[in-house]
Order: C-alpha cells, then sequence, then structure tokens
C-alpha cells in the first residue's frame, strides 16, 4: 500500500521527473498531437453543449436567456445598493460576469477534465491534451453565446468603444493560454487528489468576492494589492476594458504576461512527471 510521500520528497520527485528530457518531449508532443487534433475535441465539445440542450425547445439560447435575465436583476439591485447609474454600471457588470463566467467555469470544470471521461482516457488511443482542448472550447462557445447579452447592453445605452475594442482579441487569447494551463494543472491534481474540487471551488467563490466583478475598483481606494496583485483581476481586465473603451495599462499586461508564463511553466512540470499516471489515477 502506497505512502504519502513528505512534501519535500515529493518536490524533488516532480523536478527529477521535469529534468528527464524524454518525458518532457512526450508531454510538449502531447499537447501539440492534441491541438492538431481540432476536428475531435471541437466535435466532442459541440457534442456536450447539444447534449446539454437536448430537447430543449430554444436548445443553447437558455445560456444567453439565463445571463440576460441575471445580469439586468442585479445590475438594477445592486446599482440601487452602490448608488450608481445603471447606464454605466449595468454594461460593468455585464461584461464583467460574462469574462469571469468563462474564467470561473474552465477553473471549476477543469478539476473535472479527466476525472470525468476517465472511459475515454482508458479506451480511445488520444493524446490526453484533447480533453483539455475540448473542455476549453465547449468554455468559449457557452462565452460566445453569453457575449450576446454585452452586445445588447452596449447598444441599448448607446455604449461604443470605438478601435480599443480590438484590444480585447489578444486580452482573450491570453486568457485562454491561461485557461489551458489552469485546465490541465488541476486536472491532474484532482486525478490525484479527490478534494482539489471542492477546494477550487471554495477559492473561486472567494476570487469572485474580492475582484471587481460586481463592484467597481474605484469603490476601494487605497487597497492596491487586491487589484494589482490579483492576476485574476488582471486577466479580467485585458478584456472587459477593450470592451467598455478603456485601454489596460501596461503593468496589467505585465501581470498577466508573468501568470502566463509561470503558470505553464508549473504545469508543464506536473504534466511531465505525471501524464504517464493519469490512466491510473481516473
Amino acid at each position: 500500500m502506497d505512502t504519502a510521500p513528505t512534501s519535500r520528497s515529493w518536490l524533488l520527485d516532480q523536478f527529477r521527473a521535469a529534468a528527464n528530457r524524454k518525458q518532457f518531449l512526450l508531454a510538449l508532443r502531447d499537447l501539440g498531437d492534441g491541438a492538431r487534433r481540432w476536428q475531435l475535441w471541437g466535435y466532442m465539445g459541440l457534442h456536450e453543449i447539444r447534449q446539454r440542450y437536448r430537447r430543449s425547445v430554444i436548445g443553447p439560447l437558455w445560456i444567453t436567456l439565463s445571463m440576460g435575465i441575471t445580469v439586468s436583476a442585479l445590475g438594477v439591485l445592486y446599482g440601487a445598493i452602490l448608488k450608481v447609474e445603471v447606464a454605466g454600471y449595468l454594461p460593468f457588470l455585464t461584461a464583467g460576469f460574462v469574462i469571469w463566467g468563462l474564467l470561473a467555469n474552465l477553473i471549476t470544470d477543469g478539476t473535472r477534465v479527466f476525472t470525468a471521461v476517465e472511459g475515454f482516457i482508458r479506451q480511445m488511443p488520444a493524446p490526453l491534451s484533447v480533453h483539455v482542448y475540448r473542455l476549453v472550447w465547449s468554455n468559449l462557445i457557452i462565452f460566445g453565446h453569453n457575449l450576446l447579452v454585452f452586445v445588447a447592453i452596449a447598444l441599448w445605452f448607446g455604449l461604443n468603444p470605438g478601435w480599443s475594442a480590438l484590444m480585447a482579441v489578444p486580452g482573450l487569447l491570453l486568457l485562454i493560454a491561461n485557461g489551458l494551463w489552469l485546465t490541465l494543472l488541476l486536472g491532474l491534481l484532482s486525478a490525484r487528489f479527490r478534494d482539489v474540487p471542492l477546494i477550487t471551488g471554495s477559492v473561486v467563490q472567494v476570487l469572485f468576492f474580492i475582484t471587481p466583478v460586481i463592484w467597481q475598483p474605484e469603490m476601494l481606494p487605497g487597497r492596491p494589492l487586491l487589484l494589482v496583485g490579483n492576476p485574476f483581476y488582471q486577466l479580467l481586465e485585458v478584456v472587459r476594458g477593450p470592451l467598455l473603451g478603456h485601454v489596460p495599462p501596461l503593468e496589467t499586461w505585465l501581470v498577466v504576461a508573468v501568470f502566463t508564463v509561470v503558470g505553464w511553466a508549473l504545469a508543464l512540470l506536473f504534466f511531465t512527471a505525471y501524464r504517464w499516471r493519469l490512466s491510473y489515477w481516473v
């Protein structure tokens, strides 16, 4: 019967395994082969959405309708509580909710990315990263449906972000890049330690309240650590800012870039060390 290794020996094992050049190249090959099989994970992602709304009258449009009702109700309620104008607050809230929904779903769903498809992993000869790409793709489809709500709100209140809205494209690409490594890392950890999904769910709830999604950054003066030091706020802002007509400052892009590089390095370390054990864990 296996015994739990000490934290020090466990970390040393990670670095020894990651130092194995062959395993590292196999991990990179898995990610590359998985990306090239876009038809497979593309179909799997679409099939997942279709199955979720099978026999529904309006199908995936329930996603858009649900988001529209939620942000409209919260916009009126919190607009009155926070004493801000709805015309300026509702687009901010909608953009934040839509983007946070994508980020939060990638994190929480990422904890089940491998354990939920154990049958596929054991029977289908495909790169493990296929399941990571599938999950990110299906959440991007949901994000696209929810984004229609923001477009409708922006048109209703006459919001014109101008050319700065184009900056949301590289911001979204950075968010996707972070979603990939978060899904990969959390999926591996959750397959090994089944308490990780529960912990992750609680952490995401806390992050929601300390990140400016419902409340605006200027409502918390003198607390820069909750903003500059919060990478999830920065990930939110590189997409939300351009959609609202604001170009994010350089420090926002730098924080996101550092978070992306460090995150991928950590995810590759674990993927290199434990990729071959995943079929036993699930």
